[in-house]
C-alpha cells in the first residue's frame, strides 16, 4: 500500500472495455514512501479529488478493488488519507 497525492486526471474515450465506468487518475508517491516519487495512473474506487493524500493498493488487489480479478488495473486509490501522523524520528533511524 503506498500513500500518494493525486495530481491529476487522465480522460480516455476509447479504452479497453472492462475499463469503462472506471474514474482514472494521475497519482504521485509522497516523500514519506521515499520511494523517488513517481505519478503512475491509479483508477479512483472512492472517488478522490486532485489534490488529495489517497492510499493505494497495486496488483491483485487494485484488480479486485476495481471489481473484477479481469480487468487491466495495475493500481487502485482505496482510501482518502483524513490526517496522517508520522513519527519523525523513528522514520529518521530506520532509512
Amino acid at each position: 500500500m503506498y500513500i500518494c497525492q493525486v495530481i491529476g486526471h487522465v480522460w480516455a474515450t476509447k479504452k479497453e472495455e472492462s475499463l469503462t465506468g472506471l474514474k482514472l487518475m494521475v497519482v504521485q508517491e509522497t516523500e514519506t514512501n521515499k520511494r523517488g516519487g513517481k505519478a503512475f495512473v491509479a483508477a479512483d474506487v472512492v472517488g478522490a479529488g486532485i489534490g488529495e493524500q489517497v492510499l493505494v493498493v497495486s496488483g491483485s488487489t487494485a484488480r479486485r478493488a476495481a471489481g473484477s480479478d479481469n480487468c487491466p488495473v495495475d493500481c487502485a486509490i482505496v482510501g482518502i488519507i483524513d490526517t496522517l501522523e508520522v513519527d519523525r524520528e523513528k522514520a529518521e533511524r530506520k532509512a
